[in-house]
């Protein structure tokens, strides 16, 4: 007889009512996916899918003929009854998502909410993580940090969101799509001051890019460089202790400035608000800008 601890012997449809697995999945690199995962999505009755078409390439890719149906964010009241009834006629039915561990950013909770209020045995199948593989490369403490998701989209309650992390002193994680980066990095300079950060993108593939700096710097950076590819923003919380702010070399400073101008945003103003987001007087931001400009004429 099999040890009850070993992994080898869990069985699907082993109870009265059937599983829900929550089955992580790659984040981008296919091979990482573990043996397990690979087992459970060949035996499970049905997989419930973010998007079926990125899922079904992971299974053509293994080789995998399970039947998949969707559900995510659009999927009404009578899919989440569909896929709980089956769970508690006794099949067996494992949850992705587009990648990584499903619950996290994406309608999967629902559905485990659903299940555990109905007795069903939820049970998780870990794996990669965007969250997590950015954090432990970020340079930033990992002992304490919290996970925001995605900020809201509406204007109040997104700066209500960054407001209440001015004070958060652990490591904070937040996710970010492309065409809003640089909208973010500036509206957490400045609400949250030039922090240090690491930003992530497009991690375990080809063209993956981890950025360490400043949120100035990073602002300057992605300004010049169009953002592209998924991004996992690591930030480093608010510090109690005194410590040397973060060092903005006077390029970055001029450089902050021209591209403001750039915008169509008066020289003074420019001025203003480079000089609040970089804890600096007005005066100094001022003279980066005529070393600058001298440097260019020369």
């Amino acid at each position: 007889m099999e040890p009850k601890d070993d992994p080898a012997a869990e069985k699907i449809n082993s109870g009265a009512s059937g599983t829900l697995y929550l089955c992580a999945t790659p984040i981008g690199n296919l091979e990482d996916i573990t043996l397990r995962a690979l087992r459970l999505l060949k035996e499970a009755d049905l997989i419930a899918a973010e998007d079926t078409r990125h899922t079904r390439k992971l299974l053509a890719h293994y080789g995998i003929h399970t039947s998949v149906t969707s559900f995510h964010g659009h999927s009404g009241p009578k899919k989440l009854e569909y896929l709980l009834g089956l769970l508690l006629s006794g099949k067996d039915l494992i949850l992705v998502s587009d990648a990584g561990m499903p619950g996290i950013s994406d309608p999967g909770e629902v559905l485990v909410d659903a299940a555990i209020k109905s007795g069903v045995r939820v049970v998780p199948v870990p794996g990669p993580n965007a969250a997590l593989a950015a954090l432990v490369v970020s340079g930033l403490s990992a002992s304490n940090f919290c996970f925001e998701g995605f900020l809201p989209a509406n204007k109040r309650t997104r700066k209500k969101r960054i407001t209440s992390l001015i004070k958060e002193e652990r490591t904070i994680i937040l996710y970010e799509a492309p065409h809003r980066l640089l909208k973010t990095l500036d509206e957490l300079l400045e609400q949250l001051g030039n922090r240090r950060l690491a930003v992530a993108r497009e991690l375990t593939k080809h063209y993956e890019e981890v950025w360490r700096g400043s949120l100035s710097s990073a602002l300057d950076y992605f300004r010049r460089n169009s953002p592209l590819g998924e991004f996992t923003i690591v930030l480093e919380g608010n510090k109690n202790e005194v410590r040397e702010e973060v060092k903005t070399d006077l390029s970055t400073i001029a450089s902050q400035v021209n591209s403001l101008q750039a915008g169509g945003m008066p020289r003074p103003a420019a001025i203003r608000k480079v000089a609040k987001r970089n804890n600096m007087a007005r005066n100094e931001v001022y003279a980066a800008s005529l070393v600058r400009k001298k440097d260019e004429e020369q």
